[in-house]
């Protein structure tokens, strides 16, 4: 049930931008056990230094012009390590299928309420 949005700067194949939505997907089943039909995505591209702002390093983690940002909306209940797995394959994903940087790729989180969710018809299936 968690809605992702992901943001790369503007220029990608498409066989990139695939492998961008494809890497988090995937890393969601494993690490969150979500089942695969469980796929609502916002993939957006963005014109560099324009629609993508981030500094060119922070904690130490210096960022290249690949930066990815992937925010991740999602019912609460994961533990910590469930999150750390999620970030880490995410990032493994991203790198090993579309080139991107690990350092290039920005993850959050932000947990609701598991009644906060409707998927048509006006339906809580959860609430």
């Amino acid at each position: 049930m968690p809605l992702i949005r992901i943001s790369h700067a503007a220029g990608k194949s498409e066989a990139d931008t695939s492998a961008l939505s494809q890497g988090v997907h995937n890393a969601l089943v494993d690490a969150f056990g979500i089942p695969k039909e469980d796929f609502f995505q916002i993939v957006t591209e963005h014109v560099p230094a324009k629609g993508l702002l981030y500094p060119n390093s922070f904690l130490g983690i210096d960022h290249g012009d690949e930066v990815v940002f992937v925010q991740i909306t999602a019912a609460e209940g994961r533990s910590t390590d469930q999150k750390k797995a999620l970030y880490n394959a995410i990032v493994d994903n991203i790198e090993r299928d579309a080139g991107v940087p690990r350092q290039d790729v920005i993850i959050n989180i932000v947990e609701t309420k598991r009644e906060n969710w409707s998927f048509g018809n006006g339906g809580a299936p959860f609430a």
